[in-house]
């Protein structure tokens, strides 16, 4: 007599003892029997994404989890794992999305409006991550993360005493929990509360003596309270922590030079440079360095204005009839966007707003712009020969991927001086108010490279070029040419669509 097959739910008994075992493959050989025979078998689905999750199989997992889906709309875990897919593989809409239906299904997933808040975090929503936090500590008070992750976002958002508040609480419920003591510190030096910040770092590393960004960050704030060399013993310890610390390379570079210290400010950018050549905040670093000691011929070969800084002026893409309509709809986009909000405190944006990533779905006229840096950046490089003496020049990308945001201003809108943590960077111009094409001798609302950030210690007047925005306008830069905006006083809003260009090879 013949032994009967195995029933669905036994063989899945089977699969999640393979499972809890740490044998996947196993599980994965016992799953293909089954969908063979089942292929409609939610719960056997749901399993194979389970599976292959484990085996690091995500686009097969997020289609399994699809799959599962459309079989049982209703299972509240198969959108929350298909979002989790999801976020792994880069695609925080995508991800919000899936946290959203299964939150429809069930909205007491407390983990579920966490993860939606990290995917709108990623996304650039501030406020809607926030929410999200929010909502998961109602669920669950004493979740740490949430408290931690709440706490970075109100700071963000310039609520310091909020996110100081809530960063408490994290510290309260796990007091030996080295990040939430560091993002409270983070918190009270946000608020220039500087000496509590620093007690706040010590306490960070009594919970975790090799925590390297607490060591930067109180360096950071020790420099705020005037200890100089203290901040310097900081951010050494640092890197003798994590070597591969950028953080910490320049902001020693930064107190060095506040100690007057050129020659060993040098010495740390090239120590950094020697691992990664082209860093673009090591050589805006440099640059402000090799000024300060007298060398503005080496500091013009790195910042060459007249060679690096490439404008373009676009005709209408594609689509559009012409380019006023296509820059009215790029402006419509972007002032509807879910993201834009009063511009976060860690971006360079003043008395103006913000978006997050253009680049998500439903991209709108952006999807034209796309293509159009794309062509950009291709141009740009067949126009800039390989050079092996450029630290810039000297490897340029084969591959790449885009981040795009906009900055939307107001009156007395501007940017303060900063670079980018890319390779190449650029800005197109949608709307300019007739008060910056009229300001040429204020250079009002214009952008304007070579002068570094306030933090920087530079005591040299650095050599300044400016470009007037006009509408249609795209202009291509080295993302570690430091940059500004000119402040402007006019009750009209001037838009910018500003990119990244990052290195995929």
């Amino acid at each position: 007599m013949s032994m009967a097959e195995p029933t669905p739910d036994a063989t899945l008994a089977l699969v999640r003892a393979r499972l809890e075992a740490g044998a996947p493959g196993e599980a994965l050989d016992l799953l293909r029997p089954l969908l063979a025979t089942h292929p409609g078998h939610a719960a056997a689905r749901f399993h194979q994404g389970v599976v292959l999750e484990a085996l690091g199989r995500r686009e097969a997992a997020a289609a399994a989890y699809r799959r599962t889906v459309e079989l049982a709309p209703h299972v509240p875990a198969a959108h929350y794992n298909l979002g989790g897919v999801l976020d792994d593989l880069g695609a925080p809409g995508a991800a919000a999305q899936a946290y959203r239906r299964a939150l429809e299904l069930n909205p007491n997933l407390d983990k579920a409006h966490f993860n939606l808040g990290g995917a709108l975090k990623a996304m650039g929503d501030l406020e809607g991550a926030a929410a999200s936090y929010g909502r998961a500590l109602e669920i669950a008070p004493g979740m740490v993360p949430a408290l931690v992750n709440l706490g970075y976002i109100l700071l963000e958002l310039g609520r310091y005493d909020e996110a100081i508040a809530v960063l408490e609480r994290a510290v309260a419920a796990a007091p030996s929990f080295a990040g939430a003591h560091a993002n409270l510190g983070n918190a009270l030096r946000a608020a220039e509360r500087y000496d509590e910040a620093v007690a706040t770092y010590r306490r960070a590393l009594a919970c975790d003596p090799g925590f390297a960004e607490a060591y930067t960050n109180m360096g950071a704030a020790l420099r705020a309270t005037g200890d100089v060399t203290g901040a310097i013993e900081a951010h050494r310890r640092a890197i003798e922590l994590r070597p591969d610390s950028v953080e910490a390379h320049v902001n020693l570079g930064i107190a060095l030079l506040d100690q007057g210290d050129h020659q060993a400010a040098s010495e740390a950018c090239e120590a950094y440079l020697r691992r990664d050549p082209g860093n673009a905040r090591v050589l805006a670093l440099k640059a402000v360095v090799l000024d300060e000691m007298g060398r503005r011929d080496e500091a013009r070969v790195l910042v060459d204005f007249d060679r690096l800084i490439q404008p373009v002026q676009w005709d209408a893409p594609e689509g559009y009839d012409d380019l006023e309509s296509f820059n009215q709809a790029l402006a419509a986009h972007i002032l509807d966007h879910p993201t834009l909000v009063f511009a976060p405190t860690s971006h360079a944006t003043r008395e103006g707003r913000h978006t997050g990533e253009l680049l998500a779905e439903p991209k709108g006229p952006v999807a034209a712009l796309e293509r159009m840096i794309d062509e950009a950046v291709r141009d740009y490089i067949r126009a800039h020969p390989a050079q092996s003496d450029h630290p810039f020049l000297a490897d340029p990308p084969a591959r790449w991927h885009l981040t795009v945001w906009s900055v939307v201003m107001e009156a007395q809108g501007h940017q303060v001086p900063h670079i980018h943590p890319a390779w190449l960077s650029g800005v197109y111009y949608p709307r300019v108010p007739p008060v910056v094409s009229a300001g040429a001798d204020r250079h009002a609302g214009w952008i304007e490279f070579g002068r570094p950030g306030v933090m920087i210690p530079a005591t040299v007047e650095p050599e300044v070029r400016a470009y007037r925005p006009e509408e249609g306008l795209m202009v291509l830069f080295p993302s570690y040419f430091y940059h500004h905006t000119v402040p402007y006083e006019a009750d009209e809003q001037r838009i910018s669509i500003a990119f990244d260009v990052l290195r995929d090879d």
